[in-house]
């Protein structure tokens, strides 16, 4: 007979078999991080930006000034999922890291697991990479 994990357990096992946290948009829309959220994630992740002005302020630059980080445009689609600063302004900030058409959610993985987001209609998952031929 096996004997089933006391549920007080359950974080120290994941902790001892070590566990990946992800962001993935959980509602159909989008991934997508707040203004407020971009800056605490930069941050919080050490990276140096400036402002710069929009003169064009239609619905895509409605946020104000563009935030530029090594001479470009920043974008949060560029941050890594599984970023430890993006992971903390989420739990932080909670709804309020949540871009436009966004629900971020944390899902924890083992951290040995190949993973790879997958999405329909912006609503996203994290998924097992599985070898394919074609």
């Amino acid at each position: 007979m096996v004997e089933k994990i006391k549920p007080e357990y359950d974080e120290l096992i994941k902790h001892l078999r070590g566990v990946r946290k992800i962001v993935i948009n959980s509602c159909y829309g989008g991934f997508g991080l707040s203004r407020e959220a971009i800056l605490k994630y930069l941050e919080l992740a050490g990276i140096e930006y400036t402002f710069e002005p929009q003169q064009d302020r239609d619905t895509q630059n409605r946020l104000g000034s563009k935030i530029i980080v090594n001479g470009v445009s920043f974008h949060e689609h560029t941050i890594t999922r599984d970023d430890p600063a993006l992971v903390s302004v989420v739990k932080q900030l909670n709804e309020k890291a949540n871009g436009t058409n966004a629900d971020l959610k944390i899902v924890d993985i083992p951290a040995d697991v190949k993973w790879q987001i997958d999405e329909y209609d912006g609503k996203e998952w994290v998924a097992e990479c599985h070898r394919t031929w074609s």
